[in-house]
């Protein structure tokens, strides 16, 4: 499994976890959309990169012995925006430590719902979300907007 350490990101963060998020978001979406539609997100993200300081926005990192191997992303209002893991990483518990750490995150936000958007066909995440007791709580278009009951 190896020693996984969540924090937050440092400034040079920013590209490997673009990088990261490429691979991760091209693991769930391929054969499901266009590849015009994914090569422009990719050109469009790797052109703008990831801001670290947006108001209220808590960014997490997680290193797998030593190396930076996913991110999550979460909201003053609730939201889980990303929770992304290097697929070479997949199986080796950052996922669930990133998880772990993201609804702390939640907790110390004072929030006691907490929402995410997962692709309706990445029936992986839709697993592992379930298995951290997120509830199905509708669909918007392609995808499965899920919910999670919070203890504050």
């Amino acid at each position: 499994m190896g020693t996984i350490t969540v924090r937050p990101p440092r400034a040079d963060d920013e590209w490997p976890l673009v990088g990261i998020h490429v691979k991760a978001r091209r693991s769930y979406y391929e054969g499901h959309l266009p590849e015009a539609e994914l090569a422009e997100w990719e050109r469009s993200t790797r052109a703008a990169g990831y801001s670290f300081d947006k108001p209220g926005r808590v960014w997490l990192c997680a290193d797998l012995d030593g190396v930076l191997a996913g991110f999550a992303l979460v909201t003053p209002g609730g939201e889980l925006l990303q929770l992304q893991v290097d697929p070479v990483s997949w199986g080796k518990g950052v996922g669930h430590a990133l998880h772990d750490a993201a609804v702390a995150a939640l907790r110390d936000l004072g929030v006691t719902t907490a929402h995410l958007d997962v692709f309706a066909e990445n029936h992986r995440a839709r697993r592992f979300y379930a298995r951290h007791g997120w509830r199905e709580a509708g669909r918007e278009d392609t995808h499965v907007r899920m919910a999670l009951e919070l203890d504050v």
